[in-house]
């Protein structure tokens, strides 16, 4: 017998669409704060590249060269997180039943893969002056490190606390750009004082290096997702066992945890009953399943219910 069976009346009907609708009130307002922060990383951003990239051909540093590409793929990455944020807020279609927040998952796959990239480029260019390194512009690198502390870091600051899996992989570019700035001054200002142009390229392999570990831990995470994998196992076994606690449960299965843009999470399961009870009864267990499963603000829920000795279809 389904959750969605037509004989539980008409209180628990409206119950579900105050709640829906409150969710939804709710999911607004998040997305409207994620957009803003965004757009206001995104054009921070974007005007920085542009004067970083004319600050590394003038000071001849491949550190900012390094430091340019990755803002280029945020600011690409950001633009793209920006546009996507405002997609999926588009209501679920016949086609589209879940709505459009994997998105969100898609843009942070895209995301991954330009500062994937960017930082091989980046490697290509930076390694072979470790043998013939040249002597960057010192002057010009301390106020570009200066510039760029105060840029990336306002954007970081500006994305911090973010809840989605896109504004999360965002802040992390962003601080990774404000770890490089710090690291490019502290070269700079050492440079001012000692002759030795190896400093340069060594930064940047060293940060793309870093950046690359970090990026592709991300991309894994991101596959993952799309895959459908368990989002949370301990999440996943706390709801297995609030499920499972309730009178008259007494087995589930064909339990499906999943996650549609690493922020909403969608259950499915199939839980078994030690008796057949009436409709009252199930109307109260449906009740008992809601208050349960509440803590655990799940996107979506879809809970069936199979009496003693019926075959599951599902098998």
């Amino acid at each position: 017998m389904s959750e969605h069976d037509h004989s539980h009346g008409h209180s628990h009907n409206h119950a579900h669409a105050h709640e829906h609708g409150h969710h939804h009130g709710h999911h607004h307002h998040h997305h409207d704060i994620a957009e803003n922060r965004i757009s206001w990383a995104f054009w921070l951003n974007f005007s920085f590249t542009i004067i970083e990239f004319i600050g590394g051909w003038l000071t001849n540093s491949v550190a900012i060269m390094a430091d340019a590409v990755h803002d280029l793929g945020d600011s690409l990455s950001i633009g793209l997180a920006w546009y996507l944020n405002k997609v999926g807020k588009r209501d679920a279609t016949e086609q589209y039943s879940y709505g459009f927040k994997r998105l969100s998952l898609l843009g942070a796959l895209i995301n991954g893969l330009i500062l994937v990239v960017g930082s091989v480029w980046v490697l290509t260019e930076a390694i072979p002056r470790l043998w013939s390194p040249e002597m960057p512009v010192a002057e010009g690198m301390i106020v570009l490190a200066i510039l760029g502390i105060g840029a990336n870091g306002y954007a970081a600051y500006k994305l911090h606390g973010g809840e989605t899996l896109n504004e999360k992989v965002l802040n992390w570019h962003l601080l990774e750009d404000l770890l490089g700035w710090v690291a490019v001054l502290i070269v700079a200002i050492v440079l001012q004082f000692v002759d030795w142009p190896i400093l340069d390229p060594l930064l940047s392999v060293v940060f793309t290096l870093f950046i690359l570990f970090n990026v592709v831990k991300h991309v894994i995470h991101t596959v993952k997702l799309f895959l459908q994998a368990n989002p949370d196992s301990d999440k996943q076994i706390a709801i297995r066992k609030a499920l499972l606690d309730l009178e008259h449960v007494e087995e589930m299965h064909h339990v499906h945890f999943w996650s549609l843009d690493g922020a909403s999470h969608v259950l499915t399961a199939h839980l078994v009953l030690d008796e057949s009870l009436e409709v009252p009864s199930l109307i109260n267990l449906k009740q008992q399943v809601a208050r349960a499963l509440a803590p655990f603000n799940l996107e979506h829920t879809t809970i069936e219910f199979e009496m003693p000795g019926e075959h599951c279809r599902d098998k």
